[in-house]
């Protein structure tokens, strides 16, 4: 192993970090170690870990702001990539926006509608990157990436750096190629519309409040934890099979939205796990209806 971590940090990909907690790189503040955390400052930094762990047959795993992410108690083996600062990137061209992975989505929803831009409005509330987004096909308030992707940038597994349209995403709910084809998106391109600025501050300002109103958002949390099945919510379910303030351990389901549960300070990826999982039971014998987690669990039980 010593031997190992010795190439990579000879190899010049990025700060290398051994047994590297990652609760503090998650928004949910849960999870254990990684093996060895990578953290390229550069596209090209990227290519040259993914070449490096491709030819020696090392598995890795990308993270991003960590805002959709339940990491296990005992932590992830292998490498985990996390993209540096600098590929926090973002440049206006029209109506066409280019983003580096690392930047915040809901920045971007904000700076595009200061450009005068409509298209990201749904954005202003997801607390990830946008990598992160391009990956998991982010959305809120009946819209998603799927409807302004033009292209992503990606490194695949052999470390080659490719353009994928948005039809090569193969988009569908919550969910793109990417979840089967392992790969890092470094920058993606954004095509919007021109649109009246009054009208997108008052649509985003009216995001924002019912999202104070009605999510927990000063405590540690991942978003909504599952999918809505469909034709319905699943916070309405879970509400009304009386599920709000359950806890496991130091996970609960908020009080204020029952798709949402909160760490209340000391919580462990298992009592998030169990939590998930009685919540599925209960409402599988109440409605007969199988809830399906859309926040992606990652490591070892």
């Amino acid at each position: 192993m010593q031997q190992f971590i010795s190439d990579l940090k000879a190899a010049g990909i990025g700060e290398i970090k051994t047994n590297e907690r990652l609760a503090p790189y998650t928004t949910w503040k849960i999870g254990g170690p990684a093996d060895i955390l990578i953290v390229p400052n550069s596209k090209e930094q990227a290519a040259g870990a993914i070449r490096f762990l491709h030819e020696r047959g090392v598995p890795w795993t990308v993270i991003g702001r960590g805002s959709n992410l339940l990491v296990r108690d005992k932590g992830i083996r292998g490498v985990v990539i996390k993209l540096g600062p600098t590929l926090d990137t973002l440049r206006f061209e029209g109506t066409t926006v280019y983003a580096g992975a690392s930047y915040s989505f809901i920045k971007l929803s904000v700076l595009a509608a200061k450009e005068g831009l409509t298209g990201l409005e749904f954005a202003s509330g997801i607390p990830g990157s946008v990598g992160g987004a391009v990956y998991m096909n982010a959305g809120a308030h009946g819209s998603d990436v799927s409807r302004i992707l033009k292209q992503a940038e990606v490194i695949l597994d052999t470390g080659e750096l490719v353009v994928m349209q948005a039809e090569d995403l193969k988009y569908a709910y919550r969910h793109s190629i990417l979840h089967t084809l392992p790969g890092i998106v470094t920058e993606a391109v954004f095509e919007l519309q021109a649109g009246d600025r009054n009208e997108i501050a008052g649509a985003m300002a009216a995001y924002r409040d019912r999202r104070l109103r009605t999510q927990p958002l000063q405590l540690a949390c991942a978003g909504s934890v599952f999918r809505n099945p469909e034709g319905g919510y699943a916070a309405k379910l879970i509400e009304e099979a009386g599920l709000k303030g359950r806890r496991v351990g130091g996970a609960e389901i908020s009080t204020l939205h029952a798709n949402f549960i909160v760490n209340t300070g000391d919580a462990s990826a298992e009592d998030v796990l169990t939590l998930i999982g009685e919540v599925q039971e209960i409402v599988l014998n109440k409605y007969n209806v199988r809830l399906v987690p859309e926040v992606l669990v990652m490591g070892e039980r």
